[in-house]
């Protein structure tokens, strides 16, 4: 029991050094055991979902990010222990975008590991959506739509299946899905992206809906997971494609929004343009946001004077977030709207995004 109290002591006194000074860039090795004790404290309490689940995907994808730059094989080999478990299958619902998620895993391990059983079945099954592809009717109203969730009719769908499209055209050059991946973002983002705010509606049920100061409503993690997603494909997008100016466009537009909407603690709340009638941290969508805008910086698409500062701050209230044990707190539970919640509450897709933020966070130079 001594050892633990000093432990969490030792714990806390890192975590509160790594909260300060939000104008420097965190140091490394401490950012890294951060890192890792926060996966650590998921992966020795799993989430009660399905490990094909849209949800543990979200956590995969940090999980992968954190296994390249920690020393320790023990987070990719918690992966391979994943896909193994899953038969390296995707979720069993064919044309549904949360049960591609899990492929942006798998992938990424074929690249790594160039074992072809680690995307066959995904691959047979992007194949199969080929072959039969469905009507683009993005309704997300079951009575009016024979295809409901069979189409990405919801803006989470952006993060959830393209990248995967993508990074398995990436393993295997067939530009099939590329195409796919490309052509359907743009049928989504016609539909549900308000070119006055550059926000996404979470789907077409909230084209009227208002929030209590009479703004829009617009979902702080359902723009973060298409900034995620808008990330994840320009990761592999070729350089020279055609569609790419069109993807950096949006991507930037959607970045200058939100940096003006980063709250006073750092993060966004659960509500984008009422943030006063959310007033709880919200680490699930500041976690995807503090991710795609390091990822710009990092990259050169977004200007360093003006970003960096945000970012730093936005790593600060993230890392205020995680308690001695690496719990990670503030995440607001599963949902399609802004929503009040208890500040202890968590999830996986939380750590998920807390750990693919604090990776570009250490791209920062």
């Amino acid at each position: 029991m001594k050892f633990l109290r000093v432990l969490f002591v030792c714990v806390a006194s890192a975590v509160s050094a790594l909260a300060q000074a939000s104008d420097s860039l965190p140091e490394k090795a401490a950012t890294i055991a951060l890192l890792e004790r926060a996966a650590d404290w998921q992966l020795a309490h799993p989430a009660k979902h399905a490990t094909t689940d849209w949800t543990q995907a979200a956590f995969y994808d940090g999980v992968m990010a954190l296994s390249g730059v920690s020393e320790s094989p023990r987070f990719l080999n918690a992966m391979l222990k994943v896909g193994e478990t899953n038969q390296w299958k995707l979720g069993p619902r064919l044309y549904h975008a949360d049960d591609h998620a899990v492929g942006q895993m798998y992938a990424e391990m074929y690249l790594l590991k160039h074992d072809q059983k680690m995307i066959a079945p995904m691959q047979e099954s992007f194949d199969s959506i080929l072959a039969k592809p469905k009507e683009d009717n993005l309704s997300f109203t079951a009575k009016n739509n024979p295809l409901f969730q069979q189409t990405w009719s919801w803006c989470d769908a952006l993060f959830m299946s393209p990248p995967a499209w993508v990074r398995l055209w990436k393993a295997t050059g067939k530009e099939a899905y590329l195409n796919f991946a490309v052509e359907k973002w743009w049928v989504t983002s016609t539909y549900l992206y308000d070119k006055d705010e550059h926000l996404y509606y979470r789907d077409d049920t909230y084209f009227k809906r208002r929030e209590a100061n009479g703004k829009k409503m617009f979902w702080s993690r359902g723009n973060g997971w298409v900034m995620g997603g808008l990330v994840r494909i320009l990761q592999y997008l070729p350089k020279d494609h055609a569609a790419r100016p069109r993807f950096v466009q949006q991507y930037q537009e959607m970045a200058e929004k939100l940096i003006t909407l980063q709250q006073p603690d750092g993060l966004w709340h659960s509500s984008l343009l009422d943030p006063a009638n959310y007033p709880i941290k919200e680490t699930s969508g500041s976690g995807f946001y503090t991710y795609a805008l390091a990822w710009g910086v990092n990259e050169g698409l977004l200007d360093e004077a003006k970003f960096k500062p945000g970012i730093l701050r936005a790593w600060q209230g993230l890392v205020s977030c995680v308690d001695a044990e690496g719990k990670l707190t503030h995440v607001q539970p599963i949902g399609a709207d802004p929503k009040k919640f208890p500040e202890d509450s968590t999830e996986v897709y939380g750590v998920g995004a807390f750990l693919l933020a604090g990776t570009e966070v250490l791209r920062l130079k």
